[in-house]
């Protein structure tokens, strides 16, 4: 049998042709609203800081959420870049919340063929080929046309290493600084944007300890890491705790204890482990990733260890500060599933048939992908949210402050295109908060029937009732 890497397709020269493919097929539904079925509340709270940057301000170091009451909403979050990019896109063409799912589209393609060029380089053409077309169907195939910034700061991250890695292997002599300079700037932007996705950077000890690199060049990269990462720590560490003191109001989660990260992934440890080979690259995928360390090993493939070791570690660390936050939110495998696909692609290049091959790859690609084409389309009862703002606007402004029946879920309130505070019902039955929030200015009361909560009745004047909300006056 022919080759597959010799076939027109299944060539890595045609890596453009696959990541173009895969970028076509998650154009399905990219103008869809922030309501699929996974994690619709974490992209409305991206959407909703980019629209508060286009209709309110546009400082970077002020971004504000719609859930904090009566207070300005100005937090402490992840460094709102991808927010701010969509934002300065509906400066100039009018808002829309899918911009953000078209530019981290285009960041997570590009940073597939970078992960492909970066592991060409250390490997060959055809583990990085495969590799990258498991990366392309892994978490990453639905994730990378979410208004999150997982894949999009993971991208910048393995763009770096790219750069970087070519830079200390003075791959391209006279434009060698620009290796440098390009590196840096996507280490800033990767590391800024998704801290957890930085982690990647380790694998530079393995250049740093290569004796056949000269000594100028570790100097050099290590000085510009270390100046890049000192806005991140600043950021983070200082600007963060402070927004949170200065304006009241907490909403990023930064860890926890790493003791107490223990004791609850210890006790939860199917579910977590199911991060790994359900969410990540799958049943098939991970079962090669297993099969890929036992061969790593049995073959004594030292980068691929060193790789594995290196990062693994890392993740642990990772792991262990998120707590049970990591089991309960698929995105946080995301950092670590490049190493386990380039894991899985070098135990399918160890196999001896070319066919064994070609049914593993088109195996673990149509697994990845059937499982996660659902997340493509809106969740039938969660279709009429994207309406509400449009009956609230009839009877109220958008300074009137509104309080909604959605728990802790934010979803509802960006569609309500206005601010105030989220909370379950137990609690907005009670009547002694309602005087509360109607001393620090609610007006209205959004009781939701089905989806996003459960309706009940309030004593309160109705303004609207209809069959997907119920809204209530309290002034």
């Amino acid at each position: 049998m022919k080759s597959i890497f010799e076939s027109n397709y299944f060539n890595p020269k045609n890596i453009y042709f696959w990541v173009f493919l895969f970028f076509v097929i998650r154009l399905i539904g990219i103008t869809n609203p922030p309501l699929e079925i996974a994690h619709n509340w974490r992209q409305s709270t991206v959407v909703m800081v980019a629209r508060n940057f286009h209709e309110q301000h546009h400082n970077l170091l002020y971004p504000r959420i719609d859930i904090a009451g009566e207070k300005t909403g100005i937090t402490g979050m992840e460094f709102p870049i991808l927010n701010y990019a969509i934002a300065l896109t509906a400066d100039i063409f009018g808002y829309q919340h899918w911009y953000g799912r078209l530019i981290n589209l285009i960041i997570s393609s590009l940073g597939i063929i970078y992960f492909f060029r970066l592991v060409r380089n250390y490997f060959n053409k055809e583990i990085a080929f495969t590799a990258a077309l498991l990366l392309l169907s892994s978490i990453w195939f639905a994730y990378a046309r979410k208004m999150m910034p997982d894949t999009f700061s993971v991208s910048f991250i393995i763009a770096s290493l790219y750069f970087g890695s070519n830079y200390i292997e003075n791959r391209t002599n006279k434009n060698n600084i620009w290796n440098l300079l390009i590196s840096l700037i996507c280490l800033l932007i990767g590391a800024l944007s998704k801290i957890p996705a930085a982690y990647l950077i380790a694998v530079y000890l393995l250049l740093f300890l290569d004796k056949r690199i000269l000594l100028k060049y570790k100097i050099i990269l290590s000085i510009g890491i270390g100046i890049t990462l000192i806005p991140v720590i600043l950021w983070y560490f200082l600007w963060v705790p402070h927004l949170v003191e200065q304006f009241g109001f907490w909403h990023f989660f930064m860890g926890k204890n790493i003791s107490q990260g223990w004791i609850e992934i210890s006790t939860n440890l199917n579910e977590t482990l199911k991060k790994f080979y359900s969410d990540g690259i799958k049943y098939i995928g991970f079962s090669l990733f297993l099969y890929g360390m036992f061969l790593a090993l049995k073959n004594k493939h030292t980068l691929l260890l060193s790789i594995l070791g290196i990062t693994t570690v890392l993740f642990v660390v990772i792991i262990l500060q998120a707590g049970e936050t990591f089991y309960k939110h698929s995105y946080y495998i995301i950092p670590y599933v490049p190493i386990m696909v380039l894991v899985a692609s070098y135990a399918i290049h160890q196999i001896h048939s070319k066919r064994i091959q070609l049914l593993l790859v088109i195996a673990i690609c149509l697994e990845g992908v059937l499982n996660q084409i659902h997340d493509f389309r809106v969740k039938p009862e969660f279709a009429e949210i994207q309406h509400l703002s449009k009956d609230l606007n009839t009877f109220s402004s958008k300074k009137d402050l509104i309080l909604i029946n959605s728990g802790s879920n934010p979803t509802p309130m960006y569609f309500a295109h206005r601010k105030g505070w989220v909370f379950d019902n137990e609690y907005i039955n009670d009547p002694t908060h309602i005087v509360e929030l109607n001393e620090k200015g609610l007006k209205y009361i959004v009781v939701l029937k089905q989806a996003f909560a459960e309706e009940i009745k309030l004593p309160y004047p109705i303004v609207i009732d209809k069959q997907e909300w119920c809204v209530y006056k309290t002034y």
